[in-house]
Order: structure tokens, then sequence, then C-alpha cells
């Protein structure tokens, strides 16, 4: 059985952040615990939804090594198969687009987020390319981002929006 890989337990609690109930309830209780399917190790996150009851179940894959860095860690080099590279860019607006005017810490966190963020939309660039290619946003919100403005997700573009995150 192939299951999508959650290279990390940050990017499978953002996995989960962004995926709704079918009520449409985002929060949940996650619990976590990991186990054995068909002969491989997986992650099991299972939650009841606070709003209808459902219970909710997401098994991923394991990555072969683990990546340590510091918060976030979405994982390494290689690009994510849980959030495509729109839904990453999304995020990273949606964080540095609500920043706190009152609050320092909370902003330097957010960056720091949403930097990272960008730096896993740069992931998906294959080698010796430019660009994130049209083939590679796989969710209906990843390709609105990509059709929105197919520019913004060049190489260049990208490296100037991780960097004024970081620098801000």
């Amino acid at each position: 059985m192939m299951l999508p890989v959650a290279r990390t337990r940050d990017e499978a609690r953002l996995y989960l952040d962004l995926t709704p109930c079918a009520c449409g309830e985002v929060d949940a209780d996650w619990q976590h615990a990991t186990g054995l399917l068909d002969g491989e190790l997986v992650s099991v996150y299972d939650a009841t939804c606070p709003n209808c009851d459902a219970e909710r179940e997401y098994t991923f894959g394991l990555p072969e090594h683990e990546t340590a860095a510091e918060f976030p860690n979405f994982g390494g080099p290689e690009p994510s198969q849980l959030i495509d590279p729109g839904r990453w860019m999304a995020l990273a607006d949606h964080l540095a687009g609500n920043l706190p005017a009152d609050d320092p810490g909370t902003v330097t966190h957010a960056l720091q987020f949403a930097a990272a963020a960008v730096a896993e939309v740069i992931k998906f660039i294959p080698p010796g390319e430019t660009a994130v290619p049209a083939d590679a946003f796989w969710t209906p919100e990843g390709r609105a981002a990509y059709e929105a403005d197919p520019g913004r997700f060049h190489r260049t573009r990208l490296g100037i929006t991780q960097q004024t995150y970081r620098t801000t």
C-alpha cells in the first residue's frame, strides 16, 4: 500500500489543520500513534469532530530518514506529498498578511513560518528549471493560486519573497 509520506510531525499537523471535516470544522483534538499497516511503519492521526462528532482518521507513510531542524520543520529537500505548492504559498500569504500590530514576538514567529512555507514551494522546482511546473498543483486551492498568478512560482520571485519574510 502506497501512502503519502508525512516527512515530519510539523508537516502532518499542518496538513490536518488545512483539511477540514466534511461539516467544515477545522479544529480537532488530534491523537497520534505509530503502527504497522501491511508490514510498513505508519503514522496515524485520529480525532472526533467537535462540531458534528464525525470520527476522522488519517494514515501517513513515514520517511526513510528523519529530518532534524528547528520549528517549523516540514521535511528534507524533497517536495511535500501532502501539501501542494499553491497551498504552501496561500499559507505564507495568509500568515504574512495577518500580522498583529502590537505583538512583535507573534509577528516574528508568523514570518518565520511564512518563510518556511515559501521554502517548501521552492522544493517543487525541478533541477535545472526556473519555476514550479503547472502539473505540480494537485488541489483545487493550489491550482487556483497558480492560475491567479503563475509568475509568483518562479524561483527568483520566490527567493525574494522568502528573503523578505526572513528579514522583516
